[in-house]
């Protein structure tokens, strides 16, 4: 829920749409070639003839001339492309006009700016599909599968993904109040997040007890690769006797910055993912120079590890004998190219043009990479906010309280139940802690004491001994170490 990458809580954001998750391809994978946009894109769309956009021309011409208020022609361009899109069903098919164009494009090269958690568009709503760690999103309690409702009291319901991401952001430094439903809640969350704009750093490495080295990657941008390499060099030279690669709420980027990470680990010759076009044919990109690595690896996941994570994943655990820990991944098995030059303006169409099979050549769309060693965060890792505008009590019932139950039953003040009821053991479990942190002690769930769970909360969740996936894949890594050596 509140995790971050350090105790500082520090206001840093980021891009708010569904950009890096989706894989970027170039050269042979590139669709249709380099046609103009009237003459490539369009006209394959209707058929090959000039009947489809001859409509499309007349439409627009109707509103403009009989429309009751002036038009800007170039929304209405922009919309219909829109339109266009969105028709396929498609949530990682999307149009990004010039402006959010270009924040893709900083987002990949390792910068931007927004609130910090991934988007797509699925059946009309504005689903999470990871919060980025470290960003004022996750630090809020964004998470993986969060339907996002509205922003600053303005509704996204009916809008596209752009429009609902252009809602989002606003002057660095101001409030995003985003209004949240979460699947197996029954009330809506409204979160407060500020914005601002960062630089991204995607690896992160350390050294464990036992010379177990740790490399968390947050996402697969451009130069991450290269990061990689000269931090596994490094944890290797340190004498590192098993590597742990973390992957959680990784939501995905660039495939050819996955390939070059994966082909470290997977031998010359094997696969690492396989590439399956509109034709039904199938390419197996294969380590072209890989020697495997001599010592266990073992790479952690969440439901929030999509796309080029689970790529990576699954090119461990297939082609390298890594073992994958955690939960079930998110579930993308699509590869989308990017156009912008075909579009003359600085606009830009992602469209889905392969899917992407693991090298075993299973197809992980909306199912997930399973772990072979299931292992779950604490039920107080993904639980709700509390709604601070209202006050609970003895014999009051809700999910606020639940939430408060949970969190006291994190933090060590035993409430006895977590089913949303407010008991009298509840209420004494709220007393202690409401003295422990100067509060008046009347057993109140008020504003004051909801904000002092939630910290309190936040330095339970960042403490490492509380999390159960890294301290079990280091468990993990050392039994490995071990069986090695007893076979030596």
């Amino acid at each position: 829920m509140f995790k971050g990458r350090t105790v500082a809580l520090m206001v840093v954001v980021a891009m708010l749409l569904s950009s890096i998750l989706t894989l970027t391809l170039t050269g042979q994978w590139t669709f249709a070639g380099s046609n103009a946009v009237g003459s490539g894109i369009f006209a394959d769309a209707f058929g090959g003839n000039k009947s489809g956009i001859k409509k499309i021309e007349t439409a627009m011409d109707l509103v403009e001339k009989n429309y009751v208020e002036d038009v800007d022609r170039n929304k209405l361009v922009d919309g219909a492309i829109d339109g266009l899109l969105n028709a396929l069903g498609d949530p990682f098919t999307s149009y990004m006009a010039p402006e959010t164009a270009q924040q893709f494009s900083e987002q990949i090269e390792g910068s931007f700016t927004g609130i910090g958690a991934e988007v797509s568009m699925e059946d009309g709503k504005v689903v999470v599909v990871s919060p980025i760690k470290g960003s004022p999103a996750e630090q809020a309690g964004i998470k993986p599968k969060d339907i996002l409702l509205s922003v600053n009291g303005e509704s996204f319901e009916g809008l596209g993904l752009n429009e609902a991401v252009a809602k989002i952001r606003g002057p660095k430094g101001t409030k995003a109040k985003v209004k949240v439903k979460r699947p197996g809640t029954a009330n809506e969350l409204e979160f407060s997040i500020v914005r601002d704009d960062i630089a991204l750093e995607t690896v992160y490495s350390s050294m464990k007890q036992g010379n177990i080295g740790v490399i968390e990657v947050t996402e697969f941008s451009m130069n991450t690769a290269d990061r990689f390499a000269q931090e596994l060099a490094s944890l290797e030279k340190q004498g590192m006797k098993a590597l742990v690669i973390d992957v959680r709420n990784n939501p995905g980027g660039v495939l050819q910055v996955v390939e070059k990470m994966a082909e470290q680990f997977v031998p010359k010759g094997k696969a690492i993912v396989q590439i399956e076009d509109k034709n039904k044919n199938r390419k197996k990109m294969n380590s072209a120079q890989g020697k495997g690595k001599n010592y266990p690896v073992i790479i952690i996941t969440n439901k929030g590890s999509a796309s080029a994570s689970e790529i990576l994943a699954g090119a461990l655990k297939e082609s390298a004998g890594a073992k994958s820990l955690g939960e079930t991944t998110y579930g993308k098995g699509t590869v989308q190219s990017s156009f912008s030059k075909e579009m003359g303006d600085g606009s830009l169409v992602k469209i889905t043009i392969a899917k992407w099979l693991t090298p075993d050549g299973d197809w992980i769309h909306k199912k997930g990479i399973e772990p072979d060693i299931p292992v779950s965060q604490p039920d107080y890792f993904s639980v709700a906010p509390i709604n601070k505008e209202k006050t609970y009590k003895f014999d009051m019932l809700g999910e606020d309280i639940k939430s408060a139950q949970t969190m006291l039953s994190g933090i060590g003040y035993d409430p006895g139940r977590k089913d949303g009821y407010f008991d009298k053991k509840t209420e004494a479990a709220l007393e202690k802690f409401q003295a422990a942190k100067g509060l008046k002690a009347d057993g109140v769930l008020d504003a004051k004491t909801a904000e002092a769970l939630e910290s309190s909360l936040i330095d339970q969740i960042r403490d490492p001994k509380n999390d159960n996936q890294m301290n079990q894949a280091i468990q993990e890594a050392q039994k490995e170490i071990t069986s090695m050596a007893s076979n030596e």
